[in-house]
């Protein structure tokens, strides 16, 4: 059975309108990505029903959390979610293990599945610290860890990362990605960041002032001309490829993609790693024949199969 997340949400409120209906994948990642005030916190606040709005409707493979035309509204306490915020809101009073203790008692959560979280987030070396003593992006890797131990079938994340430094981000980032790799829990993850939402996402949701832009994978969505105003200057695409070289000396590897290769700067990776390349369109120069006097290093044919002015 193909799974899916089937939304329908209408929020009118004083100045502001949200309207969307959608069809998300049911596994892998699924970016709610947009500017401050275009309805994605509202979006996932409804999703874990912290606010009930009149007429919607929420399917999550299959199980219903709400109809409105049914009278069926499952409280929050009873969706299988797991819910992390901004901030990482752990007990102050409490160490590692007993933030993470509060929520494997309350979901009955087995020791595997404990474990699993405690590898899963690299967190096992300060299980005995108190929260306070933690750092920004530690706290953060706890509750995630914390969410996955309530044995949630969709894991909803609100700009887990926005409190963070760049350091810390790049941190926790390799963290989410081992989840999405290792576990088959569907993610929302709410962010205005595209270098998180293109690293991260296999579906991106567009959304502006309340409306959905666009809804469809990753790669598809960013590639299309007619949201480059809306995207602005994170208008690119998204390059997946294979390390088949390395280059110490300079830090580069060499990336085979579909049409030829590509050499980027990159800490050293093993051959056969697959990686996902972002290529902003500001980065890109076209010629009309190839150049030997330029400063560019790669240089791929391509045919060019549309354009559209701004």
């Amino acid at each position: 059975m193909n799974q899916q997340i089937r939304l329908r949400l209408r929020v009118a409120r004083p100045g502001f309108t949200l309207d969307a209906e959608l069809a998300l994948p049911g596994r892998g990642v699924s970016a709610l990505f947009g500017h401050s005030g275009s309805g994605k916190t509202t979006l996932l606040r409804a999703i874990a029903g912290l606010d009930r709005h009149p007429g919607a409707y929420l399917d999550v493979n299959g199980e219903i959390w709400q109809d409105a035309d049914r009278g069926i509204f499952v409280p929050t306490h009873r969706r299988a979610l797991g819910y992390v915020f901004q901030e990482a809101s752990l007990f102050e009073h409490l160490d590692v293990n007993g933030n993470l203790d509060f929520a494997s008692k309350r979901a009955q959560t087995s020791d595997a599945a404990r474990r699993q979280a405690i590898d899963l987030l690299g967190i096992g070396d300060f299980l005995t610290r108190r929260s306070a003593e933690l750092s920004g992006g530690d706290r953060q890797r706890v509750a995630i860890a914390r969410a996955l131990l309530t044995s949630p079938r969709l894991l909803l994340l609100d700009e887990p990362l926005a409190a963070l430094d760049r350091k810390r981000r790049e941190d926790v980032l390799p963290y989410l990605e081992r989840i999405q790799r290792e576990l088959a829990i569907p993610m929302l993850y709410v962010s205005h960041s595209m270098a998180e939402v293109a690293r991260l996402a296999d579906h991106i949701v567009l959304l502006d002032g309340g409306r959905v832009l666009a809804s469809g994978p990753a790669a598809d969505t960013l590639a299309r001309l007619d949201l480059s105003g809306a995207l602005g200057a994170d208008t690119g695409a998204l390059v997946d490829g294979v390390v088949d070289d390395v280059d110490a000396a300079y830090g580069l590897l060499r990336l085979r993609v579909a049409g030829g290769a590509l050499h980027i700067a990159h800490a050293a990776l093993a051959t056969g790693t697959r990686l996902r390349l972002r290529i902003l369109a500001r980065d890109v120069s076209l010629a009309l024949s190839p150049q030997a006097d330029s400063s560019i290093q790669n240089a791929l044919k391509a045919t060019m199969v549309e354009a559209r002015e701004e």
